[in-house]
C-alpha cells in the first residue's frame, strides 16, 4: 500500500512513499532501538493522533517494513530485515538535522529512544577503540540511560547502573557533542553535572561521540 504516489520511476521517490509520510521515520527510529508495544510507542510520540499511529504501522507493515509479532502474551511492533536497513539512512539524517538544531522551544521534549538514537549516530567507533571500555549512566532530561563502551562496541539501556561517570545535563549537551563546549567548561558552566565518578572522563565521552555542528 502506498499512502502518495510521486509519480515517478525513481528509488528516492520510492522510498519517500514507504517512509515519508509524517511521523513514519520517527516509528521507524524508535523501532531500531527495540520492539515496542503500540502504547509503548504513542508514549514515545506523545503528539501523534492515535488514528495516525494506527494507520502509519499498518503501511509500514504492509510494506514489509515493520511487523507484529506476539512477545510474552502481547504483540509488539518490530523492524524487519528489510526496515532495519534504514538505520544508516536514519544516522545520517540524524547527523545532517542536527547541524540546523539550535535550542529547543518550551514544547519539545527528550525521549529515552530519541536520545538513545542521538547517542548512536554520535559515537564515534573509530576513536572509542582505542580507549579504555567505559560505562556512562547518562540522566538527559527526563531520559535515564546507561551507556557502555567497550572498544568499538556500544549498548545503550534504559535505567541506571553501576559507571565509571554518572552525569546530568539538559538540552546543552548538544554544545559538548558538537565540540562547541570543552568538557570542563562545561561542568564549569554547569551544562554538565557530575553525579559521581571522576569528572575528567566526560572528555572521553566527548571525543566518543562528536558531531560536527
Amino acid at each position: 500500500m502506498v499512502a502518495r504516489d510521486y509519480g515517478q520511476y525513481c528509488g528516492v521517490t520510492r522510498a519517500l512513499e514507504l517512509v515519508g509520510e509524517r511521523w513514519a521515520l520517527l516509528i521507524v527510529r524508535d523501532l531500531l532501538v527495540g520492539p515496542r508495544r503500540y502504547s509503548e510507542l504513542a508514549a514515545g510520540l506523545p503528539r501523534i493522533p492515535s488514528n495516525i499511529l494506527a494507520t502509519r504501522l499498518k503501511e509500514l507493515q504492509e510494506a514489509g517494513i515493520l511487523r507484529r509479532a506476539p512477545r510474552s502474551r502481547v504483540i509488539v511492533y518490530e523492524l524487519t530485515a528489510y526496515g532495519r536497513e534504514l538505520e544508516p539512512v536514519v544516522h545520517a539524517l540524524g547527523a545532517w538535522g542536527f547541524k540546523a538544531m539550535g535550542d529547543p522551544r518550551a514544547e519539545q521534549v527528550i525521549t529515552p529512544d530519541s536520545m538513545t538514537m542521538a547517542l548512536r549516530t554520535a559515537f564515534r567507533p573509530q576513536v572509542a577503540a582505542g580507549l579504555p571500555a567505559t560505562a556512562y549512566a547518562a540522566r538527559l532530561g527526563p531520559a535515564e540511560l546507561l551507556v557502555r563502551v567497550d572498544g568499538s562496541g556500544l549498548e545503550v539501556t534504559r535505567g541506571d547502573g553501576p559507571a565509571d561517570l554518572a552525569f546530568a545535563a539538559g538540552p546543552g549537551i548538544r554544545r559538548l557533542i558538537s565540540g562547541e563546549l570543552a568538557p570542563d567548561r562545561a561542568i564549569e558552566t554547569g551544562v554538565v553535572e557530575v553525579l559521581r565518578g571522576r569528572g575528567a572522563l566526560l572528555a572521553r565521552f566527548a571525543n566518543t561521540f562528536h558531531l560536527a555542528a
